[in-house]
């Protein structure tokens, strides 16, 4: 791989990373944020109900 074909990528890639960030707001994130963790819990909670059911069920 040719130095300059590296910069090149780097350069782009940075550029595209930073250009994103900055047009990111702290509101954006934050709802991000909270959205993930709600679902990561519900998610959770019908994992252990489901367990639950097929196991009273199985018996």
């Amino acid at each position: 791989m040719d130095f300059s074909e590296l910069n090149t990528k780097a350069g782009f890639l940075g550029g595209t990373l930073f250009s994103i960030a900055l047009n990111i707001s702290l509101d954006a994130i934050l709802f991000t944020v909270v959205m993930a963790s709600i679902g990561a819990s519900v998610s959770y909670l019908v994992a252990k109900l489901l367990n639950y059911i097929f196991s009273f069920f199985k018996k």
